[in-house]
């Protein structure tokens, strides 16, 4: 999608990259080229660092007046407390200091600080005013100067912020400086699967500046945030604005299309719910994936402060018995049996961040052309293009949290065994900083439609309070189901019971009350010589020499989970959508140039298990 706009379903569409760079400072790139020898990604090798994932960033909140502040800064690594005096070189963001991508290709470590620099100029159209300053993720802990003045903290690696800079600015250059501490395993921070000793199904750390940094243009008057809920049962949308400098009287005007055809539209008083009704809704699935376009408007005295469009889809995800007394998954009230991937969201070459937003598609379009109809998306969080994408796409999304904290005194995983359950004993700091950050990830993914699961544990890592957790991530968001401890220890808790088991599938645990559900399994690797991250070191559940061997293996596997459905399986996720490091379990390779697998014969017994609930 180089050089093109960000393609928002319907109308929503719009010549945002017109205005994403405008008045850009940046170093010149004469100097930049990918650090290190390892395997890269085709999108990788054409990287253009004058154009770094120039889309608008944020799809459920679109405005006009941006800027791209991506490309290549300054950097230092510098050890902890340390100012920089001089910057080490150049560094291409927003890839992670550790990435080829970066073109630094070093690690930093807990005892080191990453520091970054870098000028820009704003549009004298932006006179009156506000300016945000976005960041999409940085990891971890990040301190942010505007010419000299600090404009804010913030820790967690997995969310965006921003900042109101207006007060900070001047006419002409300005400096934007950026201070990033990572601790990676060392801390008890949510750090998914970034160790400083990677291995097997560990890998390489992750810090810095990760997602797209961008600047926007607000009135003085502005919307900052939307709340979109589904309800499937009133045949309704509600809506919630969270509000900037507005005062008593000023209301919001929310309208809803299909296409150009408007089909809904309702106000409300600032700080109230705007709800839609929809006569004859259109409903999302992984079939047909319904997008609405949605324009929100704040006035004052009928005049309009600011105006943002979105969109939205309606389904309803919910469980219930089937004929047989089995609780399923339901997905708008019927029946469907999940299937699908778990994908990591890893890049040989940009490590967390894809090199292009082609790239970011990518795994997502493949997993729906191989007929599954559900991505497991493993401990990590993408940035939000990846959502919309599978939102546009019909594909649903069980979303972990980040593990962290597993280090001394982790429980002993007892995955077969219901009752007897250990939990981690976290620091009050370690527990604060886990539900801190879970409450920012749901809130800033709460309006992607496909997300249908939320995974608060993996297995026992770092698993804690799991019932309380569980039950207040139901409450928190009641219209999605919560997978309490995929494959970890059990607890009555949640919507499903979640078992893991490799590499075949076995149902050695069932729950009368709750779903039960495969949440990993298969992992059948392939050794390609070609495409290996390390071509001595590689590793797999178990191991085949050719796609057939491997095709069959996944069809035998197949044929026993099929087996297993009526007795009680409700979803499964096959481990695993590419290579990662020197894991061999994909179903493609890390670089994504070879898919390994039949995928033809692979869609045909997917698609069987996908639709073997229909009714």
């Amino acid at each position: 999608m180089k050089n093109k706009s960000m393609m928002l379903p319907g109308r929503v569409a719009c010549t945002l990259l017109a205005s994403a760079f405008l008045l850009m400072s940046l170093p010149g790139h004469a100097q930049w080229k990918p650090a290190g020898d390892r395997i890269r990604t085709e999108w990788g090798e054409r990287l253009d660092p004058e154009q770094v994932l120039p889309e608008y960033p944020r799809p459920q909140l679109v405005r006009g007046e941006w800027q791209n502040l991506n490309g290549l800064w300054h950097y230092a690594i510098l050890p902890l407390g340390t100012q920089p005096t001089a910057w080490e070189g150049e560094i291409l963001v927003p890839f992670a200091a550790e990435s080829s991508l970066s073109g630094v290709g070093r690690r930093v470590g807990a005892q080191q600080e990453l520091w970054y620099e870098r000028s820009f100029t704003v549009s004298s159209k932006w006179s009156g005013k506000r300016v945000l300053l976005h960041f999409g993720a940085v990891d971890w802990r990040a301190d942010v100067w505007v010419n000299g003045v600090h404009v804010g903290t913030h820790s967690g690696g997995f969310t965006p912020f921003e900042y109101d800079i207006t007060e900070a600015l001047k006419k002409g250059d300005n400096t934007l400086r950026v201070r990033v501490w990572d601790p990676t395993d060392e801390g008890t921070q949510p750090r998914g699967k970034q160790v400083n000793r990677p291995s097997g199904i560990w890998y390489t750390p992750v810090t810095g500046i990760w997602q797209t940094v961008w600047l926007e243009a607000v009135p003085q008057q502005y919307v900052r945030s939307l709340k979109t809920t589904p309800d499937l049962d009133r045949k309704s949308f509600r809506v919630e604005a969270d509000l900037c400098g507005v005062q008593p009287g000023d209301r919001i005007r929310v309208q809803l299309f299909d296409g150009t055809t408007q089909v809904a539209q309702a106000e409300a008083l600032c700080g109230g719910v705007a709800e839609l009704y929809v006569a004859e809704p259109k409903l999302w699935s992984p079939d047909t994936p319904f997008l609405y376009d949605m324009t929100v408007t704040l006035e004052r005295n009928g005049r309009t402060l600011d105006e943002v469009r979105s969109y939205a889809a309606m389904r309803k995800f919910s469980t219930g018995r089937d004929r047989s007394g089995v609780v399923r998954l339901l997905l708008n009230d019927r029946p469907l049996f999940q299937f699908g991937p778990l994908d990591q969201g890893w890049w040989p070459d940009g490590l967390y961040t894809a090199p292009s937003d082609e790239a970011l598609a990518y795994d997502v379009i493949k997993t729906k052309e191989l007929g599954y109809n559900m991505i497991r998306k493993h401990i990590k969080v993408e940035p939000a293009r990846w959502y919309w994408h599978c939102d546009r796409l019909g594909m649903i999304v069980w979303q972990d949290m980040p593990s962290g904290d597993q280090a001394d005194g982790m429980p002993q995983w007892q995955n077969r065994k219901y009752f007897t359950g250990e939990e981690k004993h976290r620091s009050a700091q370690s527990e604060a900083c886990y539900r801190k950050e879970w409450r920012e990830i749901i809130d800033c993914l709460y309006n992607f439609p496909s997300i249908g699961v939320w995974v608060p544990f993996n297995e026992a890592w770092g698993q804690f309070k799991t019932v309380e957790i569980a039950e207040w991530t139901k409450a928190y968001d009641p219209t999605r189901l919560v997978n309490p401890a995929s494959g970890g220890n059990h607890y009555q808790t949640g919507d499903m019971l979640d078992l893991h088991h490799y590499p075949a599938p076995e149902l050695y645990l069932y729950d009368h009350n709750r779903a039960t559900v495969l949440g990993e399994y298969g992992g059948i690797g392939l050794v390609l010589k070609d495409h290996l991250w390390e071509p001595d070191r590689n590793w797999g559940y178990v191991r085949f020499d050719s796609p057939k061997a491997v095709t069959d293996e996944y069809e035998r596997y197949a044929e026993t989970l099929s087996r297993l459905i009526p007795s009680g399986f409700s979803a499964a996720v096959y481990t695993q959508t590419t290579d990662v490091e020197i894991e061999v379990n994909g179903l493609m390779t890390y670089d994504r140039k070879v898919m390994k697998v039949d995928a033809e014969r692979l869609r045909s017994i997917n698609e069987r298990i996908c639709h073997s609930l229909d009714e």
